[in-house]
């Protein structure tokens, strides 16, 4: 059983909304989610979790692909489609061996992915990671502009050319250390430490995932953020 730590009990009235068919995997997820201090939301289907998601808003979805009704991609796809919920960061669970799954939820606006069978531990951490992320985004006040390019930190709204871009949580992070970086070469493993908050083996493919993602929604300030061959990427300067 997790204990609670100082900063677990600063995150007590967080809550999570946990989207799983499979009774036993529930369980297993509720149990330890609110033993690490969250209150915790449960759905079983799409449509559940869209409606409870809508009413409730919580603070972080934990969403299984493989469920009835609406699937895990279209229930992802609606929550990022709408105002109120677009910004509600969202891990998905995936199957282990499902490369492409995983690459195709991260494009759709996931911020991070579990893969089956999971460490309960990792999970918790991967849960804390994206909501630490929010709060220090919410903790600064500053405008950083280039050119058509503008970033509210504040706002938490990124401009390109006068018309407003939506960003996940976590590609928001990305570019923000990206810009913080002063043109210095980040490798992929500098970048899952200080955007994701872990370093695991296998997951320099999510970085790679986000990059993209940036770039295409950076339009034709896309080159600004540059690949560097066997090392990583860097912001130009």
């Amino acid at each position: 059983m997790l204990t609670l730590t100082q900063q677990e009990s600063t995150m007590a009235k967080m809550s999570v909304l946990i989207v799983e068919d499979e009774a036993d995997i529930l369980h297993l997820l509720k149990y330890n989610i609110e033993a690490a201090g969250f209150d915790v939301l449960t759905a079983q289907d799409g449509y559940e979790a869209l409606s409870l998601a809508k009413r409730r808003l919580p603070n972080l979805i934990l969403l299984d692909l493989m469920i009835p009704g609406l699937d895990g991609f279209e229930v992802c796809k609606e929550l990022k489609r709408t105002s109120e919920t677009k910004h509600i960061p969202i891990i998905m669970l995936t199957a282990k061996g499902e490369e492409v799954d995983r690459i195709v939820g991260l494009e759709l606006g996931a911020d991070d992915y579990v893969v089956k069978p999971f460490s309960p531990r990792e999970l918790i951490l991967r849960i804390r990671a994206v909501l630490r992320r929010l709060g220090s985004e919410e903790s600064l006040d500053t405008i950083w502009q280039e050119q058509g390019l503008r970033v509210d930190l504040e706002a938490h709204k990124v401009t390109v050319d006068d018309e407003e871009i939506v960003l996940t949580a976590t590609e928001f992070k990305l570019l923000v250390e990206f810009i913080h970086s002063g043109g210095k070469v980040q490798t992929r493993d500098q970048l899952l430490d200080r955007v994701w908050g872990y370093q695991f083996d296998g997951y320099a493919r999510t970085v790679d995932t986000h990059v993209r993602r940036l770039r295409q929604k950076l339009g034709r300030y896309s080159d600004w953020v540059e690949t560097v061959r066997g090392v990583g990427y860097r912001f130009r300067d």
